[in-house]
This record gives structure tokens, sequence and C-alpha cells, in this order.
């Protein structure tokens, strides 16, 4: 069964973030990892899985991640830090 997640990448602690949405998180986090897709996350190395949050819907989740999307980086920053203060590789918790 599929599990939508919005999530955020880093390059490094208060490095570059990336947001996004996913049915399937380990997969998707594993795609950013080995840089299989080109575009932002590859070409900032954002591979650091920093925060995620499950939601019942695919719906629900794109409305989220459009939410942290027009956010302040200090918005960010503190959702992040809240749940995660070491900023450590989430990844490894969920695989």
């Amino acid at each position: 069964m599929k599990q939508p997640y919005v999530y955020m990448l880093a390059s490094k602690r208060n490095g570059t973030l990336y947001t996004g949405v996913t049915s399937s998180l380990v997969s998707r986090i594993d795609q950013h990892k080995v840089h299989a897709v080109k575009g932002f996350s590859s070409r900032y190395k954002l591979n650091i899985l920093v925060w995620a949050e499950a939601h019942e819907t695919m719906l629900e989740t794109i409305n989220r991640e459009k939410q942290i999307k027009k956010w302040k980086r200090e918005w960010k920053l503190n959702l992040i830090e809240k749940d995660n203060p070491e900023w450590k590789d989430l990844s490894k918790q969920i695989a």
C-alpha cells in the first residue's frame, strides 16, 4: 500500500532545502541519493532527508507541500529543528 508523504531534503545543516511529495518515501529517497533524476535536487546535491510527514491522501500531501513551499525559510528551518534538531539523515530510520 502506498503512503503519501511530503518531505524535505537538505545539502547539509542550514544548507539548500528541497520540498517534495511522494507515494513511496523509501524509493524516492533512494532516487535522490543516487541522483537518478536530473534537476534541482541533483544539481545541489540534496540527499539528506531531514523532515517527512505522512498524510492520508495525495491531495492532502500536495496541499501541504504547496503550503510549505510558500513559507519563509525561517519557518522551514523551525519545522525541521522541532523534530530533528541535529539534522540527522532520517532515511536510515525508514529503510
